[in-house]
């Protein structure tokens, strides 16, 4: 039978003299799958990610905060305490989340529409409700 490559078949293998071997383990990656979609699951997980709408007042709701917040206004000198809920905007993509936190307010301003407390600035118009004890026979707001 005649082959081929019987003159070559036992011969050590090829070193070079000019190059450096490579090492196995950057031999091994030649041969790794190629990532064609990199970054496509991040994606798939931020667009399946879920947020929520954010709630549209009644006008009766809006007078009620009003009514809270100027209350809240006249007592800024004892650092009043109040549990604040409020819509925080994603970053990413439209909609958000709701927060509720329970805070001490600093500051209302009315010029930057802004509640200023010992831990953020809260933009008012993302406020629905306050609770606090300087509001009396139950006022909150039903959302």
């Amino acid at each position: 039978m005649n082959h081929e490559y019987d003159d070559i078949i036992d011969l050590p293998p090829h070193k070079s003299l000019n190059r450096k071997q490579m090492s196995n383990y950057d031999r091994a990656a030649q041969f790794a799958p190629f990532a064609a979609l990199t970054g496509y699951g991040d994606m798939i997980q931020e667009t399946s990610r879920i947020v929520s709408s954010e709630i549209e007042l009644s006008d009766n709701q809006i007078d009620e905060l009003n009514f809270k917040l100027s209350t809240l206004k006249e007592h800024l000198d004892t650092q009043p305490q109040v549990s604040i809920t409020y819509f925080v905007p994603d970053e990413k993509k439209e909609g958000g989340s709701y927060q509720k936190e329970f805070v001490t307010i600093i500051k209302i301003d009315a010029l930057s529409q802004t509640i200023t407390t010992t831990t953020s600035i809260i933009p008012i118009q993302h406020v629905i409700e306050v609770e606090s004890d300087l509001f009396q026979g139950g006022n909150e707001i039903d959302v």
